[in-house]
């Protein structure tokens, strides 16, 4: 009943219009900007507290991120907002005919647990601005976040306009069960698959954004040590739980062994002898993720790493190589600190293996060869491309962030966020000063000489 209220207050309130002006969508941002930053501490503490995140990798990937899509919608949105001219055919002269960007009505946002504070309030700052009342479902999995989360949003904005529903999966059932306007959800893709299922009850629009294993492949060229390090960066974040994270390796045969010594020399670099000990390191969210994990590790051979303390969640940053690629661990998204390491002796076997498995939320490829970049993007298929990085593709406010197929459905960040939240309503003016006769019965002219015409006044 506490779920079908909140929904039935917020499109209430919705329909009063109160959400659509350009000052109240930047006066919300404003206050959402401000609660976060008066709650910074908290919100590091929480972070912290679920998955041993440190506080400037905690700030860097968690709050600043929220806190740049925040600036970038405030400096943009008058102009996203802006009715966009279009063209008409001679047909319909005289008239004009532009676009309206309209908000959706009232959205449900579903958390995931590995990034439990920007993956919740990021879409959040596309609905605001586009002009929504939303409902947000924070992760039960990571309990200290949602519960800082809640206390901020209750804390800054109505129930009526914005609501946060804590709990587990009986709470997040009993939403899906109601009617909203659109359904963002992050996370894997088989829960995808059931918010999309729930979704088509109502016929709601799903943007899901999920992962999938994302490939990372090097070139005899790519210089090894920052190669390594950028790797070892992207995959060793948030102790691999990160969804583009590198999942696995396709590395050429020539210098695979010297990749492997270069990211363990990363490895160490980055966390020290021991990572257990570093406090830049962090851990796995819960035991039953712990042991998914573990089990990974005798699918091949431990070049590096392996160690593991179920009581403290600890998993090492782990090399695996001898792997299969028929192996649980190269068929699973691994969502974890263990990266298998493949080879080729040939590029133009690395798009013939990408293309036999399903698209993956974000694909790497180490090489300043021009013509493999090229053929990379034309041959195979992914949410996006980076070359000779990982993850910052994410960070462009004017790239749209989404998943193809099994990774994903729609895209966010920047405009795309405000587009995500939107209908792009056409609307037509004519004029009633000028009404040829041409299109109305009886028909008199011949077939031909219509299809003639036909094609004149509509610009074919």
């Amino acid at each position: 009943m506490e779920v079908a209220a909140y929904v039935k207050n917020q499109r209430a309130y919705f329909q009063t219009g109160a959400t659509r002006s350009l000052e109240f969508r930047r006066a919300r941002l404003c206050e959402l900007r401000a609660a976060i930053e008066a709650r910074e501490a908290e919100l590091l503490a929480a972070l912290h507290a679920d998955l041993r995140k440190p506080p400037q990798e905690a700030y860097a990937a968690e709050i600043g991120l929220v806190l740049a899509e925040i600036q970038h919608a405030r400096k943009h949105l008058s102009r996203w907002m802006r009715p966009q001219r279009r063209s008409l055919p001679f047909l319909a002269w005289p008239g004009d005919a532009r676009i309206h960007p309209e908000p959706l009505g009232v959205a449900l946002l579903i958390g995931p647990w590995n990034y439990p504070f920007q993956l919740l309030l990021a879409p959040l700052v596309g609905a605001i601005a586009a002009g929504n009342c939303a409902t947000l479902k924070p992760s039960e999995l990571a309990p200290h976040t949602s519960a800082a989360a809640a206390r901020l949003i209750r804390a800054t904005f109505p129930e009526h306009y914005i609501a946060v529903v804590e709990g587990g999966r009986a709470e997040a059932e009993a939403l899906l069960g109601e009617r909203f306007d659109s359904i963002f959800f992050t996370g894997s893709t088989q829960v995808g698959r059931a918010v999309m299922s729930a979704a088509a009850r109502h016929l709601t629009p799903v943007t899901l954004e999920l992962g999938g294993k994302s490939p990372c492949i090097v070139c005899a060229d790519a210089p090894l040590e920052v190669t390594a390090r950028r790797i070892a960066w992207g995959k060793w974040m948030n102790a691999g739980q990160t969804c583009v994270a590198p999942d696995f390796l396709l590395v050429d045969r020539k210098i695979r062994d010297a990749l492997i010594e270069a990211l363990i020399k990363a490895v160490r670099d980055f966390y020290g002898a021991d990572p257990r000990f570093s406090a830049d390191y962090g851990r796995i969210v819960n035991r039953a993720h712990f042991d998914r994990l573990a089990a990974y590790l005798g699918e091949g051979r431990s070049v590096h790493g392996g160690g593991h303390d179920a009581d403290d969640l600890y998993l090492a940053p782990t090399i695996l190589t001898e792997v299969s690629p028929d192996a649980p661990v190269m068929q699973e998204e691994i969502f974890g600190p263990i990266l298998p390491v493949l080879d080729f002796a040939e590029f133009d076997e690395v798009p013939a293996f990408l293309r036999d498995r399903p698209a993956p939320l974000a694909l790497y490829l180490f090489t300043h060869d021009a013509q493999k970049q090229r053929r990379l993007v034309e041959e195979t298929r992914s949410g996006g491309v980076c070359f000779n990085d990982t993850v910052v593709q994410l960070l462009g406010k004017d790239l749209p962030f989404g998943g193809v197929g099994e990774s994903g459905l729609g895209a966010y960040h920047g405009k795309a966020s405000f587009d995500c939240f939107s209908h792009a309503k056409s609307v037509v003016r004519r004029s009633t000063v000028l009404d040829p006769g041409l299109r109305y019965p009886p028909f008199r002219q011949p077939l031909e000489r219509l299809k003639r015409l036909f094609r004149l006044m509509m610009g074919g």
